[in-house]
């Protein structure tokens, strides 16, 4: 098997990161507190919105990352109302 390159990451051009930031918190938001593994998808996916926007543009997106991070933090401490709220509040800043 020769390999040339690494396969290109599908990234979302433009502001289409948005669209799928907000359809990944609203899955992450409704799962939170589900039994058998809802919580680690949950949290794994607020991680993964977070990490994509700080790697697209930390400047611009950096009040809806603090709020991804408190909303992560939150959720491992089973505080889920908290956890969703700061979701909310993430997906809201997401313009």
């Amino acid at each position: 098997m020769e390999v040339l390159r690494p396969k290109e990451l599908d990234m979302h051009p433009g502001d289409e990161i948005v669209t799928w930031a907000r359809e990944q918190l609203s899955i992450a938001g409704s799962i939170l507190d589900n039994p058998g593994g809802g919580l680690l998808f949950a949290t794994q996916t607020i991680g993964q919105v977070g990490a994509a926007l700080q790697e697209r543009d930390n400047a611009r997106w950096r009040e809806v990352i603090q709020a991804l991070e408190r909303a992560e933090d939150a959720a491992v401490r089973r505080e889920f109302t908290t956890s969703r709220r700061l979701i909310d509040e993430a997906g809201a800043r997401l313009r």
